[in-house]
Order: structure tokens, then C-alpha cells, then sequence
């Protein structure tokens, strides 16, 4: 991933924070038919020095039997985004040199994936990737709510894998290139258009406190 050095993010914290807080991720792999993608919900376990992620593809995909070649892959994991228009930009009126871009935050994991075996584990893995995406509801669904038999049926058809991560590439692209009056502005404008991810980008730029290259 191209990273400028303003954008630039090695704070594994913050990395595995977006992975948590965004757990669908962009699985891409290539095997014997070329390049391939699946999207797919994550569990980030923090079991090595970049964590170790945990998931599952449904049997029928065929994305599966590339795991086998157990060849380097790479995750996708997106934070954050939202479209910025020079005319949030003071300097625009100064000198009219600004173009448009894009705000955004996003993670490459990269690892070697590995097939799961075990029945057991695959049963683990579907009760914490259920326990994490019902937190927050008022009454959170377990896997023991439906018939043990339905279940049974449904793990055949899936095949579970973890993804040691080997390395992680953070990139948060929040205006850290402009001047602060600019940078002043996005976060101002954002924050009143308040589309999609435009208050937490908004945030985002407040923050950065990177100086200017």
C-alpha cells in the first residue's frame, strides 16, 4: 500500500482498534484460478505480536481451496471514509490551488492462512463471532438459541481458518497535507454535511496533529 509519511500508521493499537471496531474484511488471495476476494466478518485475537484473525468461508465457495497452498494473502480491513470538496478549503479563496480527495482510514493485514481441522474450534469461533456482533443488542442471539441439529448442519457447511499476522500497513489519510485553516475547515464542513462516516472523520482530522511537510 502506497503510505506517505503523514499518513502513515505503525501504532498496532490503533491498527487492531479499526480491525475490532470494523470487523468485515476483504480477504484476497491468489491461487489457481488467479486473484480472488472474498468478504467475510473477522475475530481479532490478540495472540501474537499482530494478532491473529480468526474466520470461516461457506464450503460452496471455492475461494477455500487456495488456503491449501497456504501462500502469502492479505486482508482489507476499511475504516472510516468520506468524499472532501475543495470548497471546504479557506486557501481555496487565496490562491485557488486545491483539487478535491478522499478522507479515509484502513488497515492491510498480511498472513498465511490456515485451515482449521478442528470441529470444536469451528463451534468456538461461530459463538464469539456471534457474541461480538450482538453486544450491543438489547436481547443478544446465541448460537444455543437455535436446535443443536440446525447448527450441526450449518458448520458442515463452512470451513474454518485463522490468519496469523505476519505485518500491518495503517493508513490514515486526514488532511494532515494541508495547511491547518484548511484542515480547520474540513473538519467544520464534515461535521455539517453529517453523511455516512462524517462525524467520526471529522473527529479524525481535529486530531491530527502531524505538522505539515
Amino acid at each position: 500500500m502506497y503510505q506517505p509519511e503523514h499518513y502513515r500508521v505503525e501504532d498496532v493499537a490503533q491498527m487492531h482498534a479499526l480491525m475490532r471496531a470494523k470487523p468485515l474484511a476483504a480477504f484476497i488471495s491468489c491461487g489457481s484460478s488467479g486473484l480472488y476476494a472474498t468478504h467475510l466478518p473477522t475475530v481479532l485475537k490478540g495472540e501474537c505480536a499482530y494478532g491473529v484473525i480468526e474466520c470461516h468461508l461457506a464450503r460452496a465457495n471455492p475461494h477455500w481451496k487456495d488456503l491449501a497452498a497456504a501462500t502469502e494473502a492479505l486482508m482489507i480491513f476499511q475504516g472510516p471514509e468520506g468524499y472532501i470538496t475543495p470548497n471546504w478549503y479557506p486557501s481555496k479563496s487565496l490562491h485557488g490551488k486545491v483539487v478535491p480527495t478522499w478522507n479515509y482510514a484502513v488497515v492491510h493485514a498480511y498472513g498465511r492462512p490456515e485451515v482449521m481441522q478442528d470441529k470444536e474450534w469451528l463451534r468456538r469461533h461461530v459463538s464469539e463471532l456471534t457474541a461480538q456482533q450482538e453486544r450491543n443488542e438489547t436481547q443478544p442471539w446465541m448460537v444455543t438459541d437455535a436446535p443443536a441439529s440446525y447448527i450441526d448442519v450449518m458448520l458442515r457447511g463452512i470451513v474454518r481458518f485463522r490468519f496469523a499476522v505476519t505485518r500491518l500497513e495503517g493508513k490514515w489519510k486526514m488532511s494532515q497535507n494541508r495547511e491547518m485553516q484548511d484542515r480547520d475547515g474540513v473538519a467544520k464542513d464534515l461535521g455539517q454535511r453529517g453523511d455516512g462516516d462524517d462525524l467520526e472523520v471529522a473527529g479524525l482530522v481535529s486530531r491530527q496533529i502531524v505538522p505539515n511537510d
